[in-house]
C-alpha cells in the first residue's frame, strides 16, 4: 500500500513537471506567465490538488492560459486546456445572465410574480419574484443533509422541485439573504417559460454561443462529454475519488462543466456587451441588499460584489463533488481570472489572488492601488 502512494505521488508531481514544461506561451510576459506557474504548483503541492486550469484576460486578449497535472489519475490522463471542470455554484452567473437577456428582449418582468412563467411552482404566502430569486432574497432554503449527494437523475427543470419546493419559505421574499442553490433551480423554470425553450437550449443559444463559450457543457452522468475531468476528495490527507452526485435536479445553480478559458470568455462577453446590455450588467453587479436591519448582502443578480477603494471586485466560486472553482472581473481594468481544480473543499483562490497581485488588481485582502 505504501508503494501504491508513493507511486500515485509521483505521477501526479510528473504530470504536473510535464504539464509546466510543455505549455504553450501566452501573450503574458514570460517572467509573469513563469510567476503563475509557481504560484499554482505551489497550491497544487499543498493541497495535493490533482489537476488545475488557470487563465487570465486582459483588455479582451487572454494573457494567460495554462493546465497541470491529472485529468485522470486512475489512467494517468494529463489535464489540457480543453480538459473540462465542474463549475459549481458558478452556473449561477452563466444562469443569471440567460435571464437577463429575456429582460433584455422584453420576455421577463423581474418584479412579476414567478408563476406567471413557472406555474409548477407551488404558490406561497407571499408572491416571489425573478429579481430575488436571482438574488438570494426569496426565502427558499438551501440543502439539508443528504441531498447535495443526490444520484437521483431528473429529466426535466421543474422535476427537481419535489426536493425543497413544498417546503415553507425561511422569510418574506426581499426581506432578507439566504443563499439557495434550489432558487436557481425555479430560475430555470422561469427561463424556460419566458422563452418556451429547454433551459440548456436557451442557454446555448444566448450566453455560451455569443461568448465564444464552445468548451461549456451541461453535466450529464450519462452522457460522453469529451475531457470532463475526474473528480476528487481528501479523507485523512489521502486523494481519494469524490463522491456520486446527479446534478440534475439543480443545472441552474450547479449543473454544468467548463474551462478556465471559456469562464474568462463568458466574463469578457458580459463587459463587451455580447450577451446583455450595459445598463442591465450595471443591475447584475450591484448588491440587493435587504431592507435596513435585516443584515446586508454583497450579492447582486448572480454574482457577489464588492467596492474596493473606488473599483469593482465582481466574484463567484463553486465547490461540490470533484471540483473547487473560483472567478474574479475587474470590470474597470477589464480584467477576469478563473481557476478550476478538480478535488472538493480546496482553494483555487489562493491562485486567483496571486494572479491579481501580480497583475496589480485589487482583492479584499489588499486595498487597490
Amino acid at each position: 500500500m505504501l508503494l501504491y502512494r508513493q507511486m500515485k505521488f509521483r505521477l501526479i508531481i510528473a504530470l504536473l513537471a510535464a504539464a509546466i514544461s510543455a505549455a504553450a506561451q501566452t501573450g503574458a510576459p514570460a517572467d509573469l506567465s513563469a510567476r503563475v506557474d509557481q504560484i499554482v504548483a505551489a497550491a497544487m503541492r499543498q493541497q495535493q490538488i490533482p489537476a488545475m486550469s488557470v487563465a487570465a484576460a486582459l483588455d479582451d486578449h487572454m494573457v494567460y492560459s495554462r493546465a497541470f497535472g491529472a485529468a485522470d489519475l486512475e489512467n494517468a490522463v494529463p489535464a489540457t486546456v480543453e480538459t473540462l471542470f465542474r463549475t459549481g455554484s458558478i452556473a449561477k452567473p452563466i444562469s443569471a445572465a440567460a435571464a437577463m437577456t429575456l429582460v433584455d428582449s422584453g420576455k421577463l418582468d423581474l418584479d412579476a410574480p414567478l408563476e406567471k412563467y413557472c406555474a409548477p411552482f407551488p404558490r406561497k404566502p407571499w408572491p416571489i419574484t425573478t429579481r430575488e430569486l436571482l438574488s438570494h432574497t426569496a426565502g427558499i432554503r438551501h440543502y439539508q443533509a443528504g441531498e447535495i449527494d443526490s444520484t437521483r437523475h431528473y429529466a426535466h427543470m421543474p422535476d427537481g422541485f419535489a426536493i425543497f419546493a413544498r417546503d415553507a419559505l425561511l422569510f418574506q421574499p426581499g426581506t432578507a439573504f439566504h443563499y439557495s442553490t434550489y432558487g436557481y433551480t425555479v430560475v430555470g423554470c422561469v427561463v424556460e417559460g419566458a422563452s418556451g425553450e429547454r433551459f440548456q437550449n436557451y442557454v446555448a443559444e444566448h450566453v455560451l454561443e455569443p461568448a465564444g463559450m464552445t468548451h461549456t457543457f451541461v453535466d450529464d452522468v450519462f452522457e460522453i462529454v469529451p475531457h470532463r475531468a475526474r473528480g476528487y476528495q481528501k479523507i485523512a490527507g489521502q486523494v481519494k475519488n469524490a463522491g456520486l452526485m446527479d446534478s440534475s435536479y439543480k443545472i441552474p445553480g450547479g449543473g454544468y462543466v467548463t474551462t478556465a478559458e471559456d469562464l474568462v470568455r463568458f466574463a469578457d462577453a458580459l463587459m463587451d456587451g455580447k450577451i446583455v446590455k450595459p445598463g442591465t450588467l450595471v443591475q447584475m453587479w450591484t448588491p440587493l441588499n435587504p431592507p435596513a436591519g435585516r443584515g446586508t448582502s454583497n450579492y447582486g443578480l448572480g454574482f457577489g460584489v464588492l467596492t474596493i477603494d473606488g473599483v469593482k471586485y465582481v466574484s463567484h466560486s463553486g465547490g461540490q463533488q470533484g471540483t473547487s472553482t473560483s472567478m474574479v472581473i475587474i470590470p474597470e481594468r477589464h480584467f477576469a481570472v478563473a481557476a478550476l481544480a478538480n478535488m472538493d473543499a480546496v482553494r483555487p483562490l489562493d491562485v486567483v489572488r496571486g494572479i491579481l497581485d501580480l497583475y496589480h488588481m485589487p482583492y479584499p485582502d489588499r486595498p487597490a492601488k
